[in-house]
C-alpha cells in the first residue's frame, strides 16, 4: 500500500426527509446567519426550498438568498454571492441543489472569508488562500460528488474558460442526502450524472501507481455498483434502492476514497472542461464524448491495467491482455450509448468542430503548452489535440 493522507470531515445524513435536518446541523456548526444558494426552478416548485427555510427558521437562523445558479456555474454569480454574503454577514453557505450549486457556494465561501481577493485569481492559481467559510449541502443531483469533495469548478463566462480549485478548505461540513429528491430529474441529467460519477473513479483508477489492493477493490466495486444501478435507474427513476446506490456512489467516487495511495489523472476532465467552458455543454456529456479517444490513445502504456478493468468491472472473459483491454474500452462506450450519452464530439450539441477550435482548446488546457496534464500519460498540447481530433466525428 502506498502512502496517503485521508481527510473526510463531512457529516452525512442519508435517507428520506434528510433535508429537514438543515437547520439543526447549521446550528450545531455554530452559525446564526446563512446564505442560501440554489438554482431556482425545481427546488422552488417542489417545496424543497421552503422545507429548508422552515428548518432554519425553527432553529432561529437568519438567511438571505442567492438564486440563479446554472450548469457550468458562472463566475459572475459567484462574485455576486461574495458581495451578498459580506453585506449580510453570512457565516455559512448552504447549497440546495447539485454540483453547480454546491461549487458556487464553495466559491462564495472562499471569497467571503478572503475579502478583497478575486476568486477567479484563486481558481487560476494566481493567489493562494488557506481558509473559507463553512459550507453545507442539501443534495438534489447525484453526479459531481461536490457534497464531500475538496474541489469546485467555475466557468468564466467572459472568456469561456472553465477551471477547478482543489483544497480541503472547501469540503462541506455536512451533506443532507435524500434519494427521493432525485426522482424528477430529466433523463438526460440523470445520465450525465452517472457518467460523471463513473469518470471520477476512472480518473483515479488509471494512474501509473500500483500496489493498492484495497483501493482497487473499492474502486472496482463502486464502478460495478454504479453500472448495475445506473441501468436500473435509467429505466425507473423512482426505484429508491437504485437511486440510493447511485447517490452514495457519487459521494464516494469524488471524496478521494477510490484513489487513496495514488495520484489522480483527470486528463479527461481537462479535455471536457475546455469543451464545456467554450460551448456550455453538459459536463457529463463532454466526458463521455472524449473518454474513448483518450483510452485508445494511452492504453498501451499499461495494457494489463485496462485488461484488469475489463475483467473486474465488466466481467469480460480473459482473451489476452490486448483484446481484453480493447473490449473494456468498447464496453464502457456501449454503456454510455445505453444511457444515450455521446461517445464523440459530433454527438454533442456543438457538433463536429473546426480544427482550429481543437487546437485552441488543446492550447488553453495546457496553458500555452507550458503544463503537462494527467499522470497515466503526461499530455502536452499536441497530445490533447490528437485526442480531440480522434473524438471529432459524428
Amino acid at each position: 500500500m502506498q502512502s496517503f493522507i485521508q481527510f473526510m470531515p463531512t457529516k452525512i445524513v442519508f435517507g428520506q426527509e434528510a433535508e429537514k435536518e438543515a437547520g439543526k446541523l447549521a446550528r450545531e456548526s455554530g452559525v446564526s446567519k446563512v446564505l442560501l444558494v440554489y438554482g431556482g426552478g425545481s427546488v422552488v416548485r417542489s417545496g424543497l426550498l421552503d422545507t429548508v427555510k422552515s428548518s432554519l427558521e425553527k432553529e432561529g437562523i437568519l438567511y438571505t438568498e442567492l438564486s440563479g445558479v446554472k450548469p457550468n456555474p458562472r463566475l459572475g454569480l459567484a462574485r455576486e454571492g461574495v458581495k451578498k454574503a459580506l453585506e449580510f454577514g453570512a457565516e455559512m453557505m448552504l447549497a440546495v441543489g447539485g454540483g453547480s450549486v454546491i461549487d458556487t457556494a464553495k466559491a462564495v465561501a472562499v471569497g467571503a472569508e478572503n475579502p478583497g481577493t478575486d476568486i477567479w485569481d484563486v481558481w487560476m492559481g494566481k493567489v493562494s488562500v488557506d481558509a473559507a467559510k463553512p459550507v453545507g449541502a442539501v443534495l438534489t443531483i447525484s453526479a459531481a460528488g461536490s457534497e464531500m469533495s475538496d474541489s469546485a469548478v467555475l466557468t468564466n463566462e467572459e472568456t469561456g474558460k472553465k477551471a477547478g480549485f482543489n483544497s480541503d478548505i472547501v469540503r462541506p461540513k455536512f451533506a443532507l442526502m435524500n434519494p427521493k429528491l432525485t426522482y424528477t430529474l430529466p433523463k438526460y441529467q440523470l445520465a450525465c450524472g452517472i457518467v460523471d460519477i463513473l469518470m471520477h473513479t476512472l480518473e483515479r483508477y488509471f494512474t501509473p501507481v500500483s500496489g493498492n489492493m484495497l483501493t482497487d477493490e473499492i474502486a472496482e466495486g463502486l464502478m460495478r455498483t454504479l453500472i448495475e444501478n445506473g441501468k436500473t435507474a435509467y429505466e425507473n427513476q423512482t426505484d429508491y434502492d437504485a437511486m440510493s446506490e447511485i447517490m452514495w456512489c457519487g459521494s464516494l467516487s469524488h471524496n478521494n476514497l477510490t484513489g487513496l495511495g495514488r495520484p489522480k489523472d483527470f486528463a479527461c476532465h481537462k479535455l471536457g472542461h475546455e469543451i464545456g467552458g467554450m460551448f456550455d455543454e453538459a459536463h457529463g456529456a463532454t466526458l463521455s464524448a472524449v473518454w474513448g479517444s483518450w483510452a485508445r490513445y494511452v492504453y498501451k502504456l499499461d495494457t494489463a491495467r485496462f485488461a484488469r478493468y475489463g475483467r473486474k468491472v465488466w466481467k469480460i472473459e480473459d482473451k489476452g491482455e490486448e483484446e481484453t483491454a480493447v473490449l473494456a474500452i468498447e464496453a464502457t462506450e456501449e454503456f454510455f450509448r445505453s444511457l444515450h450519452m455521446p461517445v464523440c464530439i459530433g454527438g454533442l450539441k456543438t457538433g463536429v468542430l473546426p480544427e482550429e477550435k481543437l487546437k485552441e482548446m488543446a492550447d488553453s488546457a495546457t496553458k500555452g503548452d507550458t503544463v503537462r496534464l494527467g499522470c497515466f500519460k503526461k499530455l502536452d498540447a499536441q497530445d490533447m489535440y490528437e485526442i480531440y481530433k480522434a473524438a471529432n466525428h459524428e
